[in-house]
């Protein structure tokens, strides 16, 4: 069905898009950074067109930056391309392009898209990360890492997507599946690069206190990521071996009930533990079987806990026992160090272990209610208790105990009190095509060498077959691989694993600043009066990847001269998805709604205002085509107003002096508009709730209008209503708010025009609704004066013949007012 058309938006938007460019409305020069506001959006993997759940971001985004510039900001608000990675390359293959003819396509799709959006940006500052200008400076920020001793290069059990055909990082796994295809990830033994991120763990925790404007949610996620535990490190001696096993434990006051230790499968002595057992290999088979297993599925406490014993016996330090040594699912590489201390009375995985596979269970602290028995326990204990079995500790509330133990501990030397974080470090290998080369030469006199700075940047060679394999495909090409080591000149290789991503865009936001240079990857004075970032944009999900690497490499390039903060983003605000369906819009769902068809059919206006008017941005939110067309109804009536609210017939000349009650109304709710839509948006982005007082207000100013023919003053205050209405909606619809603004008779752009301050004297109410109850039962209603006393608001009601109709005959036992809200009569 074909839709009415109510205001002409087809000419109006490309008009208005046309004067931003041609007028460098969102153009700053960062020369000049007082009042300085940087507004920045995440930018967005380019590997297909966006939809209208993606928009919510950048629509978001406009409308804060065009809020600001009103309120007389120099607003920096850039946009660039997070172009590598598997996002990008999927898409290529898929559409059987090369990954750079596909992802540099895909950008020219999306910028139109955001033009048609009427999402404007400085695109003078435009970054690309795939782009050679911008990854050569990745890379240098790589060898930084590498000169500090914090990029290296271990063989380790790492995360793999058996479909992606790469490694993946822990915080790319999800629910046990790979974050990008949900494939399960299994296990592999590999020799990867890792960027040292533990070294920040203590700040990184720390410095939440510095992030007040991030949303709590996000702080709780990183903290536990980071998850930070204080105990006890204690050496476990193997029986006849050298070796010794270290493990980290939180219940030191435990110690006197360990009756067995457990490694993880990953743990670098297991093939040393059961070399030259009688059933080696069946071992190795089973541990292998456990190292393939899903993390996420090991760690859950529902799982069915499984190991083997190795045949081996380490050495309690308290007491001398020798308690056997096992490799079990349960226990991870990422928490601790991959040994625990077993105690089944107390832990439940541990019980559970113990029970099936019948290990001792000794009870070290008593339930003081309720004396404990090993021998019928059902579970383990884990609440606090008194010390038993436990030495000349015996006696002791366990809490005491574990001070007292740590003590006893440090003092014979069999352990140290020690934090120990479940954050482990960044594994930045990628066996993938699509992505940053590590610049990394292998030299045999030399060893590892890094690619000197004049050398940058290593780039990525074009003609490779880049189909995943499971090995890197630049390893295909002998012109790339085949080198000279920059020290002895002689014959080398470089390494072919490309970087993840994620590096790409842990440093984009410093790179916006000076985009063009050549020489460094940003100009340090003025990053630094330019940053942290005021206001960033985007979804939770980067919570943990890219919001955690970027306060790392930000404290990295602090702690190396090169920026004076060591926070890169001041204030943080994450919007919630739009839903189609009830679930997330995905193109595999075949859910997604098109911005395009929508704009061709209301008009970009019309999308923002939904996109914005769809409920509290923080929260999801699910998307309906019959709201879109309320949103083109209202800006329609808007439309309107404008040509009826001046093209009122002026009112007669003998009309009465001052202002009409009407008129009174119309500007007191006026002036609330301001002030509320005001404080909707710089107290937390509250733009449906900001939309709906502009709704009522354009709703009261129609109502004015059969007055506004007779009454002048009605007349001028319709006509500074209108011109509110279109000042506060702007951020919002900035192209119909242009066209209108221009149509009052304005020279300039409206977003070069003062934002509107209210006028506290107008906002108050010259009469109050009273509710007048009898018997706690609502009989009446009366406009009373806003300063009326208690008194005379009495008087008032015994006056309200609905009020003497319920009381004639009765005798009045109380009077209850609450000051210009109600008063309650109360009869005997």
């Amino acid at each position: 069905m074909k839709t009415e058309k109510l205001y002409p938006f087809n000419e109006i938007e490309p008009k208005w898009q046309k004067f931003w460019r041609q007028n460098r409305l969102f153009n700053v020069d960062t020369a000049d950074a007082k009042n300085k506001y940087y507004c920045l959006m995440m930018f967005p993997y380019p590997s297909a067109a966006l939809h209208v759940g993606h928009g919510r971001n950048y629509i978001i985004g406009d409308a804060v930056a065009r809020y600001k510039m009103m309120r007389g900001f120099n607003v920096l608000t850039p946009m660039g391309f997070d172009a590598f990675g598997l996002p990008a390359e999927n898409a290529a293959i898929k559409g059987a392009l090369h990954p750079e003819e596909s992802t540099l396509g895909n950008i020219r799709t999306m910028k139109e898209q955001f033009n048609k959006w009427g999402v404007e940006y400085d695109w003078e500052r435009e970054v690309i990360s795939c782009m050679p200008d911008y990854y050569k400076w990745t890379q240098w920020i790589f060898a930084k890492l590498y000169e500090k001793g914090l990029a290296y290069k271990k063989k380790a059990f790492v995360n793999w997507c058996p479909s992606c055909k790469t490694v993946l990082a822990n915080e790319q796994v999800v629910d046990g599946g790979c974050e990008r295809c949900s494939t399960e990830v299994t296990q592999k033994d590999l020799e990867q690069w890792f960027l040292r991120i533990t070294h920040y763990a203590p700040r990184l925790l720390k410095d939440m206190g510095k992030l007040a404007e991030w949303p709590e949610r996000v702080k709780i996620m990183q903290r536990n990521w980071i998850g930070e535990s204080r105990g006890v490190e204690i050496d476990f001696r193997i029986d006849g071996m050298e070796d010794v096993l270290r493990c980290f434990t939180t219940r030191v006051d435990t110690i006197y009930g360990a009756t067995f230790m457990a490694l993880a499968p990953e743990h670098p002595l297991v093939s040393k533990l059961i070399k030259e057992a009688k059933d080696e290999e069946k071992l190795s088979r089973e541990i292998q079987r456990m190292r393939n297993e899903s993390k996420i599925a090991r760690s859950d406490a529902d799982v069915e806990k499984e190991g083997v014993f190795t045949g081996r016996y380490v050495i309690n330090p308290v007491n001398g026992a020798k308690i056997p040594l096992w490799v079990a699912n349960y226990i991870l590489m990422e928490y601790g160090t991959g040994a625990i201390m077993a105690v089944p009375a107390h832990d439940q995985r541990d019980f559970d272990f113990a029970k099936k596979y019948d290990l001792p269970i000794v009870v070290v602290i008593d339930d003081p209610k309720s004396p404990l028995d090993a021998n019928s326990m059902k579970e383990a204990y884990v609440g606090e208790g008194v010390m038993a079995n436990s030495a000349q500790f015996n006696g002791l509330s366990s809490t005491d105990a574990v001070e007292r133990i740590a003590d006893y501990f440090e003092e014979k030397k069999f352990g140290k009190r020690s934090v120990q974080y479940k954050l482990r470090d960044w594994l930045i290998s990628r066996q993938r095509y699509w992505g940053a080369p590590i610049p990394i030469i292998y030299c045999r006199e030399c060893g590892i060498v890094p690619v000197p700075e004049k050398d940058l940047p290593v780039l990525l060679p074009h003609d490779v077959e880049f189909r995943p394999t499971g090995e890197s495909p630049l390893k295909s090409s002998s012109r790339f691989v085949n080198t000279k080591c920059p020290k002895c000149a002689g014959p080398a290789t470089r390494e072919t694993d490309t970087m993840d991503t994620f590096v790409d865009s842990s440093w984009y936001y410093l790179r916006y600043i000076t985009p063009k240079l050549n020489d460094k990857p940003f100009d340090p004075a003025l990053v630094n009066r330019w940053l942290p970032v005021d206001q960033y944009i985007g979804g939770v999900e980067h919570a943990i990847l890219h919001l955690l690497y970027s306060r790392f490499i930000t404290k990295f390039l602090c702690d190396i001269g090169w920026v004076s903060f060591d926070e890169p983003f001041g204030r943080l605000f994450t919007q919630g998805m739009i839903t189609k369906n009830g679930v997330k819009m995905s193109k595999s769902k075949g859910n997604t709604v098109s911005p395009d068809e929508l704009i061709n059919k209301y008009g970009a206006d019309t999308v923002r205002l939904y996109t914005l008017f769809i409920g509290p941005p923080e929260k999801d939110a699910e998307w309906s085509d019959r709201g879109v067309e309320g949103a083109y109804r209202f800006l329609g009536r808007v439309w309107r107003l404008l040509e009826k609210g001046h093209r009122v017939p002026r009112p007669t000349p003998h009309q009465s002096q001052g202002p009409s009650k009407e008129a009174i109304d119309l500007k007191r709710k006026t002036h609330q508009t301001i002030k509320k839509v005001t404080e909707d948006l710089d107290g937390g982005f509250h733009f449906n709730t900001a939309i709906s007082a502009v709704m009522e207000l354009v709703n009261q100013s129609y109502d004015s209008l059969p007055h506004a023919e007779s009454d002048a003053s009605v007349r001028a205050v319709l006509s500074a209503a209108v011109e509110m209405v279109v000042l506060l909606i702007s951020p919002f619809v900035p192209h119909i708010s242009e066209e209108m603004w221009q149509r009052l008779g304005k020279k300039s752009s409206i977003f070069k025009v003062a934002w509107p301050s209210y006028d506290a004297s107008a906002l108050a109410e010259q009469t109050v609704t009273i509710v007048v109850q009898v018997n706690g039962k609502v009989r009446s209603r009366l406009e009373a004066p806003s300063d009326i006393s208690d008194a005379e608001l009495k008087e008032m009601v015994m006056a309200d013949p609905k009020v003497l109709q319920y009381a004639q005959g009765k005798a009045i036992k109380d009077i209850v007012v609450v000051p210009k809200k109600l008063v309650n009569v109360v009869l005997a």
